[in-house]
């Protein structure tokens, strides 16, 4: 028998290569965000079916920085203009997370059959390391919340592209990156300004430094009209292909069975604030001169990474997508410690009796 860091070794050897193999079948078959989305469902059902798949480790990180860094390349000075004069529904999309996601907390605190404090962090839809770490100071049920912004995760980025992609929602925007090509000699450059991103974020302790770092300091130099390289094409399906096994190891034989009604109840959930988002972001279409799917993107309650490179694949609004949830995070990262005594204080003026809810 194998000892426990080769039989590690060989589960994430594994799982890599049945990532691979799952991601060039998704690319064959021409389907939405192959890279991400055939790793993520091959990995995660393959856990729940009860291999030990297990993600490389850094390999999520490692995701991140291309991703980050892939995405500074669009912002250049007339993007930033262009986003200057879109402002207004920028703030709007961001501060509609806040509405839609204690809508989210209420149908989870009723019929979800948990805590206030563990529906209020389970249904906003920020960061689920940030939401997670802030849940602990208020007595939230970490578990679920956890797993909660999971399923979330996947099903919006599960959703979202192959709605888009079978509404023939895929665009052709005129956002286009810095740097159209790999130019081997400015790449240096490019690494040398994303890692000093993800050092300085790491050091500040700033969540999500991997995909923030890269993407500020990236994106500073692009702004500056500095000659950079684009990303070879293997290394941005390679961030992809990372970020979807991370993602998929994230399940295990036991996730639907811990808790069936609350997960059931949070997929309900999700489901209905994608719908209120499409809703949303459908009056908002008439007024600004922005495509429904980028909007739907922008407002849409997944991950920032993968709705963004949802985005940079779909040739929809990238900017425009990265910008709004980079908002959305820091905006509900910063507020959720003060709604939520407020959220608090309001449940126990109007409690709800809800079967298996703890006082």
């Amino acid at each position: 028998m194998l000892s426990s860091r080769p039989r590690q070794a060989a589960w994430t050897a594994a799982a890599l290569a049945i990532a691979a193999l799952a991601g060039w079948a998704a690319a064959a078959a021409h389907l939405p965000l192959p890279w991400m989305l055939g790793p993520l469902f091959s990995i995660a059902i393959l856990r729940v079916a009860g291999l030990p798949l297990l993600a490389l480790p850094g390999g999520r990180q490692a995701g991140q920085w291309a991703i980050g860094t892939a995405l500074g390349l669009y912002f250049t000075p007339a993007v930033l203009h262009e986003l200057g004069r879109h402002t207004p529904a920028i703030l709007l999309m961001a501060g509609s997370a806040v509405v839609f996601g204690l809508i989210a907390a209420r149908l989870l605190e009723r019929w979800g059959q948990v805590t206030p404090a563990t529906a209020f962090f389970a249904g906003l839809p920020g960061g689920a390391s940030e939401m997670v770490v802030l849940a602990e100071r208020y007595g939230g049920q970490i578990d679920r919340i956890a797993a909660a912004h999971a399923l979330r995760v996947m099903l919006v980025v599960s959703i979202i592209p192959f709605a888009l992609h079978h509404g023939a929602r895929e665009g052709h925007e005129t956002f286009r990156a810095l740097a159209g090509s790999v130019d081997w000699m400015h790449f240096p450059l490019l690494l040398a300004a994303s890692l000093t991103g993800v050092a300085l974020f790491a050091k500040l302790r700033i969540a999500n430094a991997w995909v923030l770092g890269p993407l500020l300091c990236v994106g500073t130099l692009t702004a500056a009209n500095l000659p950079l390289t684009s990303l070879p094409g293997w290394l941005v399906n390679g961030g992809q292909l990372l970020l979807g096994s991370a993602l998929g190891t994230r399940f295990s034989p036991s996730f639907f069975r811990a808790a069936p009604r609350f997960l059931g109840i949070s997929a309900t959930s999700t489901t209905l604030t994608l719908v209120l988002c499409a809703l949303f972001v459908g009056v908002l279409g008439w007024l600004i001169p922005i495509p429904f799917a980028s909007l739907l993107l922008a407002s849409s309650p997944g991950g920032m990474a993968e709705m963004s490179i949802t985005a940079r694949e779909m040739h929809l609004s990238v900017p425009l997508v990265t910008a709004t949830h980079v908002l959305r995070v820091v905006l509900l990262t910063a507020c959720a410690p003060l709604l939520c005594r407020h959220y608090l204080a309001w449940r126990e003026k109007r409690p709800t009796p809800t079967i298996g809810d703890k006082p």
